[in-house]
């Protein structure tokens, strides 16, 4: 807890004297704490400040008390969000372990409700997500009028990622994302498609016409489906038109997707297409890749599901963007406090009820100890 207060104590406040009524490190901290609980909106976070009042005093200074659901909207509003940004990631870097061999999977999503007709455009965020750490590790917003292949680099440039393997969807399938990732000292997986058309051909013929390329099969039964991956990979990569243009370039692979739903015995087949600058077997490659898809399970599915993110109407001034960041503050310690010890799986969703109705639970998730 002290240590949420320290790094987010650092943030610049940007209201004139005479209307700060309330300190800053309470507004943030109450809007932290009040998400862990099932806030979804500032009416919400007001409600449960005044609830929680006499325990937020044992912890807090609040000096006039509970702030409004106005104050929080306009302070959150008017909010740095590069200096929540900065607190975010300082905070993140105490609390994470990246090691070599680390996959950190990126992608992009859009805050669905953030935007107003015809005169604000909706918010896209891309996050880096570490599986390994079951925590957002940092956000970029996507710049009006542009699109992830510019924000995924200024992510990369936030992050020590040496030694790691950065997982990108087609979006990311780019030249100068590849060689951004190689100065970082860090490998990549790329996934393309036909959007590549000369990298997607020159791939699929290198499968077609190689008699044995080295292969890896991985089954799995859940979901009510029967699935078969079998990885298949290829270290010639003289198959690649203008192989230099892609820096690092080592393997070819290609995953085959095989399902049979058991309800009504449909199957489902699909081969997709990732180059990377790692040399490593197919079973290596099957896990990571299929790693990748913890950023939607885990970061997205969870922020629409649990938050109720694409349903948030926050849009004045930088509030959606920020109170990203309380979100995923808050996603980070309720995956990261495990009360059971591993011995008993929790869903967030009874992670956050139980926080709010008991205080001592909720202080265990902020210093993450019980």
């Amino acid at each position: 807890m002290a240590s949420i207060i320290e790094h987010f104590k650092a943030i610049a406040d940007p209201r004139r004297e005479h209307r700060k009524e309330h300190l800053l490190i309470d507004i943030i901290f109450i809007a932290i704490c009040a998400v862990i609980c099932g806030a979804d909106d500032w009416y919400e976070i007001e409600e449960y400040g005044k609830r929680k009042e006499e325990w937020l005093k044992t912890i807090l200074e609040l000096p006039n008390g509970i702030p409004s659901h106005d104050t929080f909207n306009r302070v959150f509003s008017v909010l740095d969000p590069q200096a929540v940004q900065r607190s975010f990631l300082n905070w993140v870097e105490s609390a994470a372990r990246l090691a070599e061999g680390q996959i950190i999977s990126i992608d992009g999503k859009r805050l669905c409700n953030s935007g107003e007709k015809g005169s604000k455009a909706i918010i896209h965020m891309v996050s880096a997500w570490s599986n390994e750490n079951n925590m957002v590790l940092a956000q970029q917003k996507v710049g009006d009028k542009s699109n992830e292949i510019k924000a995924i680099p200024l992510l990369l440039d936030m992050l020590t990622v040496k030694g790691c393997i950065i997982t990108i969807d087609a979006m990311g399938c780019q030249k100068d994302i590849a060689e951004k990732i190689k100065s970082k000292e860090a490998d990549y997986i790329l996934a393309v498609k036909e959007n590549h058309e000369f990298l997607y051909d020159d791939i699929r013929d290198a499968f077609a016409q190689t008699q044995s390329p080295q292969t890896h099969i991985q089954k799995n039964i859940g979901h009510g489906r029967i699935e078969k991956r079998t990885c298949r990979i290829i270290t010639d990569t003289d198959w690649i038109c203008k192989k230099q243009n892609w820096k690092g370039l080592q393997t070819l692979i290609a995953i085959e997707s095989n399902r049979i739903f058991k309800a009504t015995g449909e199957t489902q087949s699909e081969t997709r297409y990732f180059i990377s600058s790692r040399v490593d077997g197919p079973s290596f490659f099957n896990k990571a890749i299929r790693e990748h898809w913890g950023i939607e399970n885990k970061l997205h599915w969870m922020l629409d599901v649990a938050f109720n993110e694409d349903d948030s109407t926050k849009r004045a001034g930088a509030a959606a963007e920020n109170f990203s960041f309380i979100s995923k503050v808050a996603l980070n310690l309720l995956n990261k406090y495990d009360d059971f010890k591993g011995k008993r799986k929790v869903s967030t969703k009874i992670k956050r009820k139980t926080a709010g109705w008991d205080n001592d639970y909720l202080k265990a998730i902020l210093i993450n100890q019980l």
